[in-house]
């Protein structure tokens, strides 16, 4: 352990690195879409837990997907705008490093819940007689609760192989937060292993996730196109769409970010997208699911107006 020694005790997040007015600007455009992050998931997540009609697997599943992206904006999003405002922008490593680990592990939990929720909405379209035996409540804390461990597991293996590294410099990081591809540029040996493993990481959970994703709505695409009722049809479309949305957005930023070839300025690139899944998507989660979902939008009319479910 000893050779292993760890030289750097706090880096520099170098962030945008704009003129005072733009940092000023983008502080309160970024502190706009943050509230509207963590009051847009709160209210879906409190609705869903006090209207009993919203207790079914979709909804339970969706409350997941909203505690997440909270998660995961407070974790990159408030250091980010602190950032902004004051000329000292360091961080201690360790918090880096705690930051770099619950960012990888949002990020799986958020990729392994929407490839749940296609599930879901497979089984609901595509076997609608079997659905509640399928989907028991048994079977959705199950699936919910492997998600998360399994996410925070395979987080660690990248935090097991990250601590492994001597840092020695340099120690500013061009990122507004501490993203693993910046942190292992701080490294002052090999990262080959490490940049496998994260490739293999990527395969795993996000090009194989997408696969059964995209087989999940193909099939209910096709279920969809059978039905007979106008209405059941353009229920079935409008909560799909919805998720599909969701699911272009966070899966092909990080598709682009950590396995496309890298342009003539990576490092630019990697800021940007960064915002999409660390601030954006999970700003628009919740419209996509309040204003396309009817169930969504009559409960929280219910709470507004105090009326009780029937």
């Amino acid at each position: 352990m000893r050779g292993n020694q760890t030289w750097i005790t706090e880096v520099t997040l170098l962030g945008f690195q704009a003129g005072v007015a733009v940092e000023c600007f983008l502080f309160g455009l970024f502190s706009l879409f943050y509230s509207f992050t963590l009051l847009g998931n709160g209210v879906i997540l409190g609705i869903i837990c006090l209207d009993h009609r919203l207790h079914t697997p979709m909804y339970f599943f969706l409350s997941h997907l909203s505690i997440v992206d909270m998660s995961y904006a407070s974790n990159n999003v408030p250091k980010m705008l602190a950032n902004l405002v004051t000329k000292r922008r360091t961080i201690s490593f360790i918090p880096c490093i705690m930051q770099t680990f619950l960012y990888l592990a949002f990020a799986h939990i958020e990729c392994l819940i929407l490839v749940v929720m296609s599930y879901d909405r497979f089984v609901a379209i595509c076997h609608p007689l079997h659905y509640t035996v399928i989907m028991s409540w048994r079977v959705c804390t199950a699936l919910a609760a492997a998600s998360w461990i399994f996410s925070f597991l395979l987080a660690l293996v990248h935090l097991l192989l990250i601590l492994r590294l001597p840092f020695c410099g340099p120690h500013e990081v061009n990122h507004f937060f501490c993203e693993i591809l910046s942190v292992l540029k701080l490294a002052c040996a090999d990262t080959t292993l490490n940049q496998v493993v994260i490739f293999a990481a990527c395969v795993f959970i996000l090009v194989g996730p997408l696969c059964l994703v995209l087989v999940s709505y193909t099939r209910i695409l096709i279920a969809i196109l059978k039905i007979q009722s106008g209405d059941g049809r353009k229920k079935a479309f409008s909560t799909c769409s919805s998720h599909l949305c969701v699911v272009g957005l966070f899966f092909g930023s990080a598709i682009v970010m950590y396995m496309a070839p890298k342009s003539q300025h990576p490092e630019e690139q990697q800021k940007i997208l960064s915002l999409f899944y660390s601030l954006f998507n999970p700003m628009l989660n919740p419209l996509i699911y309040s204003l396309r979902n009817a169930e969504v939008k009559g409960a929280l009319r219910r709470a507004l107006w105090k009326e009780r479910p029937a």
